[in-house]
């Protein structure tokens, strides 16, 4: 039950993460590239990492939670 309750929670925040980790991301790396190709790419990697992180530390705080109930 508690692995569920942290997987919805970091389903939920993670998105969250993902988007401001793009958009501050793309928002500076803008300044130092003359095209828009780069940091795009360099944003959406940005992006997914965050995500992958923040679903992957959900999972096992839901894990380390349950084992100590």
């Amino acid at each position: 039950m508690i692995i569920a309750l942290s997987l919805l929670i970091g389903l939920v925040i993670s998105p969250i993460a993902g988007l401001m980790a793009f958009l501050i991301t793309y928002h500076e790396y803008l300044r130092h590239y003359p095209s828009k190709e780069k940091p795009l790419r360099i944003a959406l990697e940005a992006a997914l990492l965050t995500f992958a992180f923040f679903v992957i530390a959900s999972i096992v705080i839901g894990f380390v939670l349950s084992r100590n109930v």
